[in-house]
């Protein structure tokens, strides 16, 4: 029997046709497995191949030579998303310029304005906004958007009719949503599918800490009809073809699923942490210590548990 296919569906009222599995790119960049641009070019062009047609990247990233190699002769079938932290005109104008010739793109697909709260926060960063509107018209950006863990996020920007696309953080457990539940984020969700907005979804995997409950996690997602695609970090062909698998309804082989139980994980703090404590107090195995502020992992007592992660107000603690 032949393998079954992606699926595709429109990105709210974009037009953009995107594949339901997005390639989350943080991954193969130097904040997470650091990989060359030569390898993080051949795993993206194995998922390409595979029918993946939506990347998300940010500046942050560092990982723009990687998206570029694996573009090289067909970026016009690949839907790029790309995010900046700016808040002035001309802050956006030169995460926009740097993506353009970073990327070799006359065009970049969806732009977002990264981690937005709040209206308060969306009116701090208006200006940022207008100038990618102002890009939109031009056709130097085809949708504009904002990423957002946070339900008052979600809500804010559903009242924007200007904006497109968002970005939430949304998983079974509600590990890095900054306020609210699984139950109130997803009803800010829909209330924003309603109102037009092209959603995908991010951190369906809780920044690694549900593998252990992988499946129940994803049929979570692919069963929202609200997200039009889900962006799931990969690091190696073999994640590539388990996520293709897994979200094009077919079979997962055992022998594939072993592999990927048996590769070694490890707790990583990001560099945001501000050093609050709630982890380590968290943490029942006393792996977790601060020093000089910052939180750090003892790799011979950490077992992977996740409590640590589930009161990180920042969603600075993922299993990688």
């Amino acid at each position: 029997m032949g393998l079954n296919l992606l699926k595709y569906r429109i990105l709210g009222n974009t037009g953009l046709r995107v594949s339901r599995l997005c390639f989350g790119s943080l991954t193969i960049g130097p904040l997470q497995a650091d990989l060359s641009p030569a390898e993080g070019a051949r795993i993206l062009s194995r998922a390409f191949d595979r029918g993946v047609n939506f990347v998300d990247t940010a500046e942050l990233y560092g990982n723009y030579p990687h998206l570029a190699r694996a573009l090289a002769g067909r970026s016009a079938e690949i839907v790029v998303a790309t995010k900046s932290y700016a808040y002035e005109a001309r802050q956006a104008e030169a995460s926009l310029h740097r993506a353009l010739a970073e990327l070799n793109r006359d065009y970049i697909d969806v732009y977002l304005l990264h981690e937005q709260e709040s209206e308060a926060t969306l009116r701090g960063h208006w200006e940022a906004l207008e100038y990618l509107f102002r890009a939109r018209e031009m056709g130097v950006v085809r949708a504009v958007g904002v990423s957002t863990h946070h339900v008052a996020g979600v809500r804010a920007v559903a009242a924007v009719p200007e904006i497109d696309i968002i970005h939430p953080l949304w998983n079974i457990r509600g590990f890095g949503i900054a306020d609210g539940t699984p139950e109130e984020m997803m009803a800010a969700i829909r209330e924003a599918h309603q109102a037009g907005k092209g959603i995908y979804a991010m951190k369906a995997l809780g920044g690694g800490h549900l593998l252990g409950e992988w499946e129940n996690a994803i049929q979570a997602v692919l069963s929202t009809d609200e997200f039009a695609s889900v962006a799931v970090g990969m690091q190696s062909t073999l994640e590539v073809e388990f996520n293709v698998r897994l979200f094009s309804g077919d079979r997962v082989p055992d022998g594939l699923q072993q592999i990927l139980a048996r590769k070694p994980r490890r707790l990583l703090v990001e560099d945001w942490c501000h050093g609050c404590g709630e982890c380590v107090a968290a943490c029942r195995n006393k792996a977790l210590c601060l020093i000089d502020g910052r939180v750090r992992v003892n790799p011979d007592r950490c077992r992977l548990c996740s409590y640590c992660a589930a009161r990180c107000p920042d969603f600075c603690i993922k299993v990688i």
